[in-house]
């Protein structure tokens, strides 16, 4: 069977596949077991051994370690490859920065870089015929203060090879280390764009932290000018977290809440709202198949009708919280809430990929693909 580059997945025919991957530090191990989990029952139920999930889905969007994630599963690579390489590397990814620059930032960046430049490749553009799904990756561009949900769509505004500023030149390792500069982690990455340079740090600090909705987005909504077609029957959106942890304190008093709470918490408590919100978006326009209950009142979403009339795309999340209550009922009773919530706790990686086994089995269903098959070894692509 011919692989396919992004190019060839541009026309509006057909079912079309989505993958968004959330962001979370090294807990993207927990999202690459839920992969793993997929990619195996897709190789089941279409024959092929070989299968990857880049011969499945048609866009895949990432932010921060969802953007390393997606990168690799754009160009081809198999789960258990990007899962051994945070195995092999998440130690090299979170080296400490000198004395002198931790007062900015915790961690250098040149040995992620040279790790992306390695299993990305170098010369690999945005832009390359390398790259076999198209690609959506969140930045924040802190010089213009707004967040780049940017993509390779090659009928996007900015992606007109006749433009100066043309993004599909830029390296495709260079976007990922963007995405994944945790403002206190990592310093900011500068990208020449066309005659002007740009100061770039973590998607995760915009509303897609959970990039899922917008990626919807982008497949559908005219500036973007794919306009996939939206319907339950020919649209699935999958959505993959990393895990959350809400801080709840019953003994939380107003005193406490002094400029060093403050500073603490609202950045983390700003990413579990917009995540939840994106989350909420797609179940409610979106028939959804797969989640864990939102919050008390609106439950998991699923058979709850909306706004339309009809559901744009048939949608499954999967994560999990951290926490006490969350652990136990993936039946990891043993596991400590702390031990699996750090961004940079490579020391945890086995706990977490405990997790995300565990989401693997009790929420990933075979049937749950049912309406979106994969190709049989031996058929044609038709999509």
């Amino acid at each position: 069977m011919k692989t396919r580059s992004y190019r060839d997945r541009v026309k509006p025919e057909g079912q079309k596949k989505l993958l968004a991957l959330d962001g979370g530090g090294i807990r993207g191990v927990i999202a690459l077991e839920v992969l793993a989990r997929i990619e195996e029952i897709l190789r089941e139920r279409s024959g092929r051994k070989n299968l990857v999930l880049s011969d499945y889905f048609d866009y895949i969007g990432g932010t921060s370690t969802g953007a390393i994630i997606a990168a690799c599963l754009a160009v081809g690579m198999r789960v258990e490859d990007v899962t051994r390489f945070y195995i092999e590397n998440g130690s090299a990814m979170f080296t400490r920065a000198g004395l002198l620059k931790r007062f900015w930032y915790k961690f250098g960046d040149d040995n992620l870089s040279n790790q992306l430049k390695e299993i990305l490749g170098k010369e690999t553009t945005l832009g390359s015929d390398k790259v076999r799904t198209l690609l959506m990756m969140v930045l924040r561009n802190a010089t213009t203060d707004s967040p780049w949900p940017i993509c390779n769509n090659p009928l996007a505004k900015y992606n007109d090879a006749a433009r100066e500023d043309c993004n599909l030149n830029l390296p495709l390792w260079q976007l990922v280390r963007a995405s994944t500069a945790a403002p206190t982690y990592f310093p900011p990455e500068v990208v020449t764009i066309g005659r002007q340079e740009f100061l770039f740090v973590d998607g995760g600090i915009t509303m897609y932290n959970n990039p899922a909705f917008q990626l919807f987005l982008m497949a559908t909504v005219e500036p973007y000018r794919l306009q996939w077609v939206a319907s339950e029957d020919r649209m699935l959106v999958v959505s993959i977290g990393t895990g959350t942890s809400p801080e709840a304190n019953a003994n939380l008093q107003p005193g406490d809440m002094n400029l060093i709470y403050q500073a603490g918490s609202i950045p983390s408590a700003f990413v579990f709202a917009a995540l939840n919100e994106q989350d909420f978006l797609c179940r409610v326009f979106g028939k959804t198949l797969a989640g864990c209950a939102l919050d008390s009142e609106v439950g998991d979403m699923q058979g709850v009708k909306g706004p339309t009339t009809q559901k744009l795309f048939t949608y499954m999340r999967y994560n999990a919280e951290l926490t006490r209550e969350g652990l136990s009922q993936l039946g990891i009773q043993d596991l400590r809430p702390d031990d699996v919530r750090g961004l940079d706790s490579v020391e945890r990686i086995p706990e977490m990929q405990r997790v995300g086994q565990a989401i693997a089995k009790f929420e990933v269903k075979p049937g749950q693909f049912d309406g979106f098959p994969p190709e049989k070894a031996g058929v044609a692509d038709v999509s």
